[in-house]
């Protein structure tokens, strides 16, 4: 979505502004009821043939901010049925996370290959030469293909000298790595649950706005109202993503300003992590397993243990970066209740497992976070502070960039045995994670520290956030190079007896 998708960035600020509001105010949810009036006054549509529909839609997202299913057009309900389940100050996770807002999906067609105005009915004609299915004909203007014999190969495509033969796709079907989208009796996307990885590229690219996540904000604003021992950690890809004006610690003052007794960099988490996985490796790989995959983007681990299953194992032990920095958080308040804040929605899943949900209580992703300021009229670049941040190396602020990750651990297994060779490769992109598990799968990858992310460019580019991908990865750059730890072992912070090699 990120900036060319401005008015659907709006909609959704406001509307997650608006829950935020409610829970700090202590609005009774039935005023839920009026809100989508409040967001869309007046009865001219702005973005689609009619203000009603356009209202609908809100609503549904008023639900999924609120932690609640999207209703079905097929049934009748209310828009604050079920709401009082949500009126806690706790985690109350309803399946699925991903939902398709129905009335706004527009059912655009799915993979087809067109012919446009660029065809010149040239004399070869190789389009109709190579079709194995005589789908291509010439017609009085151009070439036709016939949609109900079309296989789709792409053959037309790729042998026409004038590349006048186009294809396309539903976008976001296109952009799911593991072929989750599919269609209802309508035409209308739905998502095969058994195949979602929940990494939210479909969210992003969908220019309707017609599928979102659930939020928690509501119940994290309870919590942070009526508990004294909330504390927040947030992701390296935290930079840039606040506007140029806000710096990272105006940003970490900001967080704290809505309630959190304090803020954590998950880039320590990351160190700890990178340690781990760089002793792992060393132990495990070659003689235990014949490679190894990284623990840290969970759509990336979902993805391998529903589609290479077998695989699984192979994936490091290790908790992910937000997982140890909890820990590191928990282990000096045993009281603490904390949110991780991030540019990816996979982790609200990962927040859930019984390994992780008493370290991790909330999570909730950059742009949801700018709905909370919205809310509190909180203005970073006004806010006034000096104290410089150092929680974390150079390697760990690095992993919110594809290659981060494998290059940390591989710098760290090295420095703690030089005399290795560790051979890496990284994957970013679903669609490139699920190729690099089949060539590992086929043996053609042992020996390997395998890094894979399931979004283009890292973290940096996830679903959650809010600027630009070479906006954030320069930010970032910049913000590796303040840390004074230059490696992960270098990280006081970090317990010595971890550090040691």
């Amino acid at each position: 979505m990120k900036e060319s998708y401005v008015d659907l960035i709006n909609i959704r600020r406001q509307v997650f502004a608006k829950i935020a509001k409610m829970a700090y105010d202590g609005t009774d949810l039935s005023e839920l009821e009026k809100s989508s009036f409040e967001i869309l006054p007046g009865e001219v549509a702005t973005y689609r043939d009619s203000v009603f529909r356009e209202r609908a839609i809100v609503d549904e997202r008023l639900r999924l901010t609120m932690g609640l299913n999207a209703r079905k057009p097929t049934e009748y309900h209310r828009i604050t049925d079920g709401i009082s389940e949500m009126d806690v100050d706790k985690t109350n996770f309803i399946e699925p996370l991903i939902n398709v807002i129905t009335f706004a999906c527009e059912a655009c067609p799915a993979k087809a290959f067109y012919v446009t105005d660029n065809c010149r009915k040239c004399l070869a004609h190789p389009c109709t030469n190579v079709c194995p299915v005589n789908a291509v004909s010439i017609g009085k203007n151009r070439a036709i293909i016939d949609s109900d014999k079309c296989i789709k190969c792409g053959r037309c495509k790729e042998t026409c000298p004038y590349q006048a033969i186009v294809q396309y796709d539903r976008p976001c079907a296109a952009a799911c790595g593991v072929n989750a989208i599919e269609s209802d009796y309508l035409g209308r996307a739905q998502i095969n649950r058994d195949r979602c990885t929940s990494c939210g590229a479909c969210i992003t690219q969908c220019p309707y706005g017609a599928i979102s996540d659930k939020s928690q904000i509501y119940q994290l604003i309870k919590a942070l109202k009526t508990n004294n021992h909330m504390y927040a950690i947030i992701a390296p890809s935290f930079l840039g993503q606040f506007g140029p004006l806000a710096t990272p610690v105006q940003i970490f003052e900001g967080i704290k300003m809505l309630g959190f007794e304090d803020v954590a960099e998950v880039g320590l988490g990351a160190d700890i992590t990178t340690i781990r996985e760089a002793h792992e490796f060393l132990k495990r790989v070659p003689g235990e397993i014949p490679y190894m995959g990284t623990s840290c983007c969970n759509s990336w681990t979902i993805m391998v243990q529903k589609l290479f299953p077998d695989q699984y194992e192979y994936i490091s032990d290790s908790s992910s970066p937000m997982v140890e920095t909890a820990k590191y958080i928990k282990n000096k308040d045993p009281k603490a209740k904390i949110t991780f804040i991030g540019p990816c929605i996979s982790k609200k899943l990962e927040a859930l497992r019984e390994d992780v949900k008493d370290y991790v209580h909330f999570v909730i992703t950059f742009e949801e976070l700018m709905g909370m300021f919205v809310a509190k009229d909180i203005e970073l670049s006004e806010i006034e502070v000096s104290k410089e941040i150092q929680d974390s190396s150079t390697l760990g602020r690095g992993y919110a960039i594809a290659g981060g990750v494998a290059e940390a651990v591989k710098k760290t297994a090295q420095e703690i045995d030089p005399s290795r060779e560790i051979n890496v490769e990284s994957a970013s992109t679903l669609q490139e994670c699920v190729k690099l598990m089949r060539l590992a799968k086929a043996g053609k990858k042992n020996g390997y520290l395998l890094e894979g992310m399931a979004c283009s460019g890292g973290c940096i580019a996830g679903p959650g956030t809010l600027a630009s991908f070479t906006k954030v990865r320069k930010a970032v750059n910049e913000f590796k190079n303040q840390s004074e730890f230059k490696s992960s072992l270098d990280n006081t912070i970090i317990d010595e007896k971890l550090r040691k090699k």
